[in-house]
């Protein structure tokens, strides 16, 4: 049937095209995610790529699968995009944690690291935060080569015919790479099952609701970090990050909670007064959570589909 819907396609029948390109359409998304760090990004990558591919069906000669035709033309476009409009950062990546609240600070004028909304569990490994952000320090080519390989799993081979590039060249690529993403993002000891992850999300939402430091605590590893870009403050540490706690978010007002997921992990969305504030990503260790991102800023929302504000 894809033959005949390929047919149609290249004969310009764009409702084919459409039939054949939309079962990729949301791995080829989180794909650009991965290589840019930005869902806003992915998203003008992925059109991008479409209506280049629309345009240049003509030139696909079967040699491949369409699903590596299309990685292609996807890999290419977001290496154009990286390459104009740079790496996402994060807070870690701008200074030094900061040992006392920082209660005066202005949001940073700088590309940052996006939340991904929510990821299958096959797609978890390849959207994590920590591997996302790790992939940032890396170079284009690199950068692309290892998650053709390690996510994808394309073979050595198909990469370089992908990258327009030796096999060598692509072997040495990945060498580099995994150095640096061993260094960037260490392994994770295994994550706990769903029912305990939602009551790990359902504990950390009642105690910032209710503005209890203890309950917050016992959820918390000893060595624990908590970023919010796009402010540049972080606190790495069970007492940095409570003063921060206290001072600041048990103080600032009214909060509410919606429990979603983000970059295939624990993840909860807040409201801070009725009002869209911040998506909440977890990272976990065993039962404890060991590293709390708040994306702040109510564009994140839309992303997740939710709304602007609640009653």
């Amino acid at each position: 049937m894809s033959e005949v819907f390929l047919q149609r396609a290249r004969q310009g029948d764009d409702e084919a095209f459409t039939r054949l390109v939309e079962p990729l359409r949301r791995e080829l998304h989180a794909h650009c995610y991965r290589m840019l760090g930005s869902t806003h990004d992915a998203d003008d990558a992925l059109q991008d790529t479409l209506i280049k591919a629309w345009r240049k069906l003509g030139s696909f000669e079967g040699r491949s699968s369409l699903r590596t035709w299309l990685y292609t033309v996807a890999t290419r476009t977001c290496l154009d995009i990286a390459e104009t409009r740079g790496k996402r950062a994060m807070p870690m990546d701008i200074g030094p944690a900061s040992e006392h609240t920082v209660l005066d600070q202005s949001a940073l004028e700088i590309a940052w690291l996006e939340p991904y909304p929510d990821a299958r569990y096959e797609q978890r490994e390849g959207v994590e935060l920590a591997f996302v952000a790790a992939l940032q320090h890396l170079p284009g080519n690199q950068r692309a080569a290892l998650v053709l390989f390690e996510v994808l799993k394309f073979s050595a081979a198909e990469i370089a015919e992908i990258m327009d590039t030796s096999t060598a060249s692509v072997n040495s690529a990945l060498a580099r790479a995994r150095k640096i993403i061993a260094e960037k993002a260490p392994s994770r000891t295994e994550q706990q099952g769903d029912a305990a992850l939602k009551e790990i999300v359902a504990k950390y939402s009642s105690a910032l609701e209710r503005g209890d430091a203890a309950a917050l605590v016992a959820l918390l590893t000893e060595d624990v970090t908590w970023s919010m870009p796009p402010l540049p403050a972080w606190y790495s540490g069970i007492d940095a990050v409570m003063g921060h706690a206290i001072k600041v978010p048990f103080t600032c007002g009214s909060w509410q909670h919606v429990a979603i997921s983000a970059n295939g992990q624990p993840a909860v969305a807040g409201y801070l007064n009725g009002q869209a504030w911040s998506i909440n990503v977890f990272t976990m260790r065993g039962d404890r959570i060991a590293e709390i991102t708040s994306f702040i800023g109510p564009e994140h929302f839309r992303q997740f589909e939710l709304p602007a504000s609640l009653p």
